[in-house]
């Protein structure tokens, strides 16, 4: 990668009007590169403050004798925008990416000159969807430089007292990649493939480890190819459907986004449970966050009739929610409400909210009510602190997984009898593990016992019984023990989707393909834009050996999104079965995530390139942390069935999730007649048909 520690920049080219680490004026722009666009940010230095735009560049404004880390944070915090050099290399660059992380935190507007085409990897879409784009054409620098300046100029000040830009594209070509696509709609409904339905433990839980953390949200990217448009497809669309988009925050300080997202999926979760309401899931209602998608727009992807959106201003312990439902097709408002109350009325306003949509739906008609929640001994600084722990969870990050635990941990000091924060310390534990984040024993049994202590303060909590189910199966490979969780929470809660896709997965690592995908397709009804889970079809039909559709499924997520984690490498497998050598080893090389290490041996051994095969497969293996299964997976390919079975062996001591994927695994098949394998079946206790 190319990452950099400290650039070194020709100080006799950068024109600075302040003297070199002059700290005293709050720079204009942070500049952010990778080492091998010193020359690219040199000269966007002496551009700029020629300008009169004052910057803050390494290593020329870190003081003789300072820690360099400790400048750049203190750099970004105080700088009023943050401007990235934005190529193939600063999209390698670990440092980079920490640098944009830091300024995203700070809300610092972020504006990014890019200089090549190069796609960028999925945290970097993550932070980069609403910053300012400007497209640096070669040979006219000087035409890029000055929307730059104009860009800068035009900041506007917000009610913290720092800057943000408006979210706009400086060019024609970034124009296009910011805007949602209107037409992806019709690529889903044309795809017909089922895809299931991703959340928050289960689904990452079920990914390799290798994935990158924000897969589950994923948005159409500012470098998305656009999704070519496909036939419209006539449909009946339900009036007793509805999608819940996340609400706004209103709060004067911007800071209760946690609480406006928390109250927006527990509107979907209440609603969920009422008969004859079809409600479509989190993953594709908060798809649209953030996005200029309109109602209709909205209501004709996700095949809904109604929406109901809001806001949340929270001002001490009162809160004022704004709801108003909406029959999108005609833009005809169907109910409005304003809730002006002290915090700990939240559950009432949910419950009244939840209550007059379905009384607006005239589902009373049909008998469908909105089940009371019993939350009547729920403090409310409890809940509070469970929704921040919830919200910082689907980061995924090792920082903010420690700070989920802290609000789940502060949660229990105060009420040690909520069952939902003992699942929030679980899966806070469980995702450690998945991510190699700390050792499994320690942790798992943490795990273990917070889902268990859930389970008994509240025995039909089928959240709880879920996560305990999970626990089974990362502790121990129990896999009657999970599907009796999973099969429970569903008798509790029909509803539940982590149930759900829990038992989708379980079902291809038990039972049949066909089955599985059964389970998938029932998911994708609620939830249709899941590009994670329309991966994970695809590789559902490459185990059962149905190809073209699983190449179809592949071209819908990389229509959507060209960066999508593993898409490519899912696509390089499928080809590589094929027979197609050369184009999927394109595919492996064209994946930007860590999964490109997992096919490259795979691609180079099929071509015969036996010395990078070799060198490949020895990078895989010094960094098999979390990917033990595909170490094994590569071996087998290569033909070493004494490594491979050794590797496996290693994959179970570890807890390395990938062994889901053992039965029927395609890149398996030299092993099957191996004893070792039909042994290692029953070790697992899993079926050998």
């Amino acid at each position: 990668m190319a990452d950099r520690a400290e650039p070194e920049i020709p100080q006799g080219h950068v024109g600075s009007p302040k003297a070199a680490g002059d700290h005293a004026v709050m720079p204009d722009a942070f500049i952010s590169y990778a080492s091998h666009d010193a020359a690219a940010a040199t000269a966007l230095v002496d551009a700029l403050e020629r300008a009169g735009i004052a910057c803050w560049i390494a290593p020329r404004d870190v003081r003789a004798g300072a820690l360099y880390a400790d400048a750049i944070v203190r750099a970004i915090s105080s700088a009023k925008t943050f401007v990235l050099v934005l190529s193939e290399s600063s999209i390698d660059s670990s440092h980079v990416s920490k640098e944009i992380e830091r300024a995203s935190s700070k809300k610092r507007p972020i504006i990014a000159l890019r200089i090549d085409a190069a796609p960028l990897t999925p945290a970097l879409e993550y932070f980069l969807s609403e910053s300012q784009w400007v497209e640096a054409q070669t040979g006219n620098m000087q035409a890029a430089y000055a929307k730059l300046i104009d860009a800068i100029r035009g900041l506007a000040p917000t009610g913290t007292g720092t800057v943000r830009a408006a979210r706009s594209a400086v060019s024609a070509g970034a124009a296009q990649r910011g805007q949602p696509n209107s037409r992806f709609t019709h690529i889903l409904i044309a795809a017909g493939i089922a895809v299931v339905l991703g959340y928050l433990v289960v689904d990452k839980f079920w990914s390799s480890k290798r994935i990158e953390a924000l897969q589950a949200n994923t948005a159409l990217s500012p470098a998305a190819a656009p999704v070519a448009p496909a036939a419209p497809v006539a449909t009946s669309i339900s009036e007793k459907t509805i999608a819940v988009l996340p609400f706004t925050d209103m709060s004067e300080k911007k800071d209760q986004e946690y609480f406006a997202d928390g109250m927006a999926e527990e509107l979907i979760d209440l609603l969920a449970k009422t008969p004859g309401l079809h409600v479509i899931a989190r993953t594709s209602s908060f798809y649209f966050k953030g996005k200029q998608s309109t109602l209709p727009e909205i209501a004709r992807t996700l095949a809904v009739a109604n929406i109901l959106e809001g806001s949340v201003r929270k001002s001490g312990t009162r809160l004022r929610v704004t709801t108003q439902l909406i029959r999108a097709d005609k833009g005809e408002p169907l109910w409005s409400e304003t809730y002006e109350r002290d915090q700990e009325d939240v559950f009432k306003i949910q419950d009244d909210i939840a209550r007059a949509v379905v009384d607006k739906l005239r589902l009373t008609l049909l008998g469908g009510e909105v089940p009371r929640p019993d939350t009547a001994v729920v403090n409310p600084q409890v809940y509070n602190l469970y929704l921040q722990g919830r919200y910082l969870l689907t980061s995924d990050t090792a920082e903010d997984l420690v700070k989920a635990n802290e609000c789940f941990q502060k949660a229990l000091q105060i009420d040690p009898g909520y069952a939902p924060a003992w699942v929030g310390v679980a899966r806070v534990a469980l995702r450690q593990v998945a991510n190699g984040y700390l050792p499994v024993a320690d942790t798992i049994a943490r795990a273990t016992a917070a889902a268990q202590k859930a389970v008994q303060l509240d025995p039909n909590y089928a959240d709880g019984i879920v996560t305990l189910g999970s626990v089974h199966l990362m502790s121990s490979f129990d896999w009657s023990g999970a599907r009796e969780a999973y099969e429970h929470a569903l008798q509790l809660d029909p509803s539940n989707t982590n149930a759900q896709f829990s038992l989708a997965h379980l079902t291809l690592s038990t039972g049949s393909t066909d089955d599985s995908l059964h389970r998938f397709q029932q998911l994708l009804q609620r939830d249709p834009l899941n590009l994670l889970e329309r991966r994970y079809v695809a590789r559902v039909l490459y185990y059962a050996g149905r190809l073209d559709e699983a190449e179809a499924t592949v071209h819908v997520v990389l229509q959507a999104n060209p960066s999508f984690p593993a898409a490519h490498y899912e696509l390089g497998r499928i080809l590589l079965a094929r027979g197609q050598v050369p184009q999927a080893v394109r595919e492996f090389e064209s994946e930007k995530s860590s999964w490109t290490n997992l096919g490259l041996p795979l691609g180079y051994r099929a071509q015969g390139r036996t010395a990078e095969a070799n060198a490949a497969l020895q990078k895989m293996v010094d960094n098999s942390a979390g990917s033990e299964f595909q170490v094994a997976e590569a071996y087998a390919y290569f033909g070493n069935v004494d490594q491979a079975f050794a590797w496996l062996d290693r994959a179970v001591a570890l807890r390395d999730p990938g062994i889901q994927w053992l039965r029927g695994d395609p890149l398996l098949r030299n092993l099957t007649r191996d004893p070792r394998y039909a042994a290692l079946l029953r070790r697992l206790n899993l079926p050998s048909g």
